[in-house]
């Protein structure tokens, strides 16, 4: 793996878990998760097995120590493992139609819409949870889509312009 690929979705990272902290929490505590739109971000840059599984890695561990849902550690890192690999090859799949932002935000709100559901499952799985799941779907899921759509629109062309300035070779550039 380049450094220079280690150190922006570092960076990535690093400025989803400042979002999280700064969004304050609905629906029994939960609250929508920006280290995913990041994470989704990081996967569209460096779309190979080794940075998708590293960048989803980290972002499961990191979501699943802030998390203020119950128990829900282990379901993030199962989440976050998942989704991102099947994100990895849904972009692998698209990838001469992933240039387009439009494009971008439907596959970041189906990731989102993924994430959730493989959240709440296996949160239900390994510990049970606090509500019914249609009803944490409902009130989590479903705007965490739509805030990850709109944080997308907004965060990934601000960075792939400043990557394209400064030379910086990624897989997406936008069209």
């Amino acid at each position: 793996m380049n450094t220079k690929n280690l150190v922006l979705m570092a960076l990535l990272v690093g400025v989803g878990t400042v979002l999280y902290f700064v969004i304050p929490g609905y629906g029994n505590g939960m609250k929508p998760d920006f280290m995913l739109t990041m994470m989704f971000i990081g996967i569209f840059l460096f779309p190979t097995f080794k940075e998708a599984f590293s960048i989803s890695l980290v972002t499961g561990v990191l979501s699943g120590i802030f998390t203020t849902f119950p128990g829900g550690l282990v379901p993030n890192i199962i989440d976050k493992a998942i989704t991102g690999l099947v994100f990895l090859a849904v972009v692998l799949a698209l990838k001469h139609l992933s240039k387009n932002i439009a494009v971008g935000v439907i596959l970041v709100g189906l990731g989102t819409l993924l994430s959730g559901a493989i959240f709440l499952t296996s949160a239900l799985l390994i510990g049970g949870l606090p509500d019914a799941f249609g009803v944490l779907y409902t009130i989590v899921v479903l705007p965490a889509v739509a805030m990850n759509a709109i944080a997308f629109i907004i965060i990934f062309p601000i960075i792939t312009n400043i990557l394209k300035r400064s030379k910086f070779h990624t897989a997406v550039t936008p069209a």
